[in-house]
């Protein structure tokens, strides 16, 4: 069986670096899940819990990871627990993303087909997104605001993949949703430190990074197509274009 993630009181298993317990305690359900047909019961919430030695707050933030993953579904009262979900093309696909993470795969990769993604999604927000959508989005700029007000570098790039997840959430279209998911879910899970950009100061770069979203979600909000566009292309061709760039993404050990 596999190896259960440590929790702070030092239980069994042990968590690798740049992943959270909630992360381990995820992949180990999905070991129990894999090779199996849909609909098979792994355990109660409490049998896996216990299993995973993790608080009961950090497994239902991995049974949320899973569940919107698609790879397991809960059934409540008696004969009910954690059960194995029928798997459609798309899901299988963002889990073989997923399996890639588990792999260590190239994450410049990654960051390359996510950029690539970058205009599908912020054509999709300039159709559908709703005023409670771009209220949202603005909440997560200022979430980067306080980041660069408080020189927390580190901060800032996980509130700005936030901000990329919530434009994607905004599609319509469940496959691009999902594979952009993986694809920033592998990126942060290997993002281990945030460094500067050759003699240029970080603050400095955090704060023009930050100009540049709200001028996103400024044109996001105006229905500005031509605008959106050409900012997402400066996000991703400029010199210092990547939120993560792969110099500062060392895998795993």
């Amino acid at each position: 069986m596999s190896s259960a993630p440590k929790d702070a009181s030092g239980r069994s298993g042990r968590v690798g670096a740049g992943t959270t317990r909630a992360e381990a305690a995820a992949r180990h359900i999905l070991a129990l899940a894999e090779g199996r047909g849909a609909g098979v019961r792994l355990g109660t919430k409490e049998e896996l819990r216990a299993q995973c030695g993790v608080s009961v707050g950090t497994f239902n933030e991995s049974l949320r990871l899973l569940q919107a993953r698609g790879v397991i579904t809960v059934r409540p009262g008696p004969g009910g627990g954690l059960f194995t979900a029928e798997q459609s093309p798309m899901v299988r696909l963002g889990n073989s993303v997923l399996a890639l993470d588990a792999q260590q795969t190239d994450v410049a990769e990654a960051v390359r087909i996510r950029d690539a993604l970058d205009p599908l999604l912020i054509e999709d927000a300039l159709w559908h997104a709703s005023p409670a959508d771009i209220a949202d989005l603005r909440e997560k700029l200022a979430d980067m605001r306080r980041a660069v007000e408080t020189e927390d570098p580190v901060a800032f790039v996980h509130a700005n993949w936030r901000l990329h997840a919530r434009i994607a959430a905004i599609s319509p279209n469940p496959l691009l949703r999902s594979l952009y998911s993986s694809l920033l879910d592998l990126i942060e899970s290997h993002t281990l430190a945030v460094q500067p950009f050759g003699d240029r100061p970080l603050g400095e770069y955090i704060a023009d990074r930050h100009r540049l979203h709200g001028a996103l979600v400024d044109a996001l909000d105006r229905r500005d197509r031509a605008e959106a566009l050409r900012l997402v292309h400066a996000h991703n061709t400029s010199p210092e274009a990547a939120d993560a760039p792969p110099a500062r993404l060392p895998a795993q050990p």
